[in-house]
């Protein structure tokens, strides 16, 4: 199943230039000179609006579809401490899914609700007899990311470091930044992402407005579209996630339509205790 911490990049686009001269297809094969690199503008994460206000303490649960049945659930835990949104997710595998491949995973991630900075972001990921657990933190002072892994199984960890810009977003926390921020049909929210040891820019652009029916209710939502604009085409597909047409920005439906079939996440319920 499409875990959380994927949502954002792990099968949407990642865009490239197409070569489209007979300049460009002589240095394809070589007998060009080639061309400078294009340096990559990371685009500066927008703070949250002032007005924007986020929720307390709010537990969002999803039904995962794969197809024509359910294969699990997924639930989004969200909870003001001080001025940081902490963020907890987990996704469970159910049924004939569970037999056939079980998964109990668990992602955390925060950010500041003045700024919109991450705070960092870690996993526990249970996949089969697949078991490892990975923390990512933030050095913003000095500039850098530092990611410890460890594989539980065979008892091994590594540890990378990489450069990241003044402030970031994470692949959990992106999804309820980009709550707060202006949402129009056809604007685009441009974000710098910490994915995989490197900064990705992401655009999220607002598509259409939709009427969308879940079994937590019907709502009037902006149908959004997220896509990496930069590197080489690594997986075919595309995500959307819908979010309400209201001040709450609430997202009620994520969908990722790939090349074997299209898994759905949709709003079971909510609460704000």
């Amino acid at each position: 199943m499409l875990k959380p911490e994927r949502i954002f990049l792990a099968f949407a686009f990642l865009m490239s230039c197409s070569i489209g001269s007979l300049t460009a297809r002589a240095q394809l094969l070589g007998l060009g000179p080639k061309p400078a690199p294009t340096p990559v503008v990371i685009p500066t994460l927008q703070p949250p609006q002032p007005s924007f206000v986020f929720p307390e303490k709010q537990t969002l649960t999803f039904t995962v579809d794969w197809r024509v049945f359910t294969a699990g659930t997924a639930v989004f835990q969200i909870e003001q401490q001080g001025t940081v949104q902490k963020i907890t997710a987990t996704a469970d595998t159910t049924g004939a899914v569970t037999m056939l491949f079980p998964v109990v995973d668990k992602f955390q991630a925060g950010f500041d609700t003045k700024t919109g900075c991450s705070t960092g972001f870690s996993k526990q990921v249970q996949e089969g007899r697949r078991k490892v657990s990975s923390e990512l933190s933030f050095d913003y002072s000095q500039g850098k990311q530092k990611q410890v892994e460890k594989n539980l199984v065979k008892g091994t960890s590594k540890e990378q470091v990489a450069s990241i810009p003044a402030c970031v977003t994470d692949s959990l926390s992106a999804m309820f930044y980009a709550a707060s921020q202006p949402m129009a049909v056809g604007q685009s929210i441009r974000l710098p992402l910490a994915d995989s040891m490197r900064t990705v820019t992401v655009a999220m652009k607002v598509e259409s407005k939709e009427e969308i029916k879940t079994p937590a209710g019907t709502f009037q939502t902006l149908k959004v579209e997220p896509t990496a604009d930069e590197g080489i085409v690594k997986n075919r597909g595309h995500i959307w996630v819908w979010y309400t047409d209201d001040a709450r920005h609430m997202p009620v439906q994520i969908q990722a339509r790939l090349f074997w079939g299209t898994i759905t996440f949709h709003l079971q319920s909510y609460e704000t205790k």
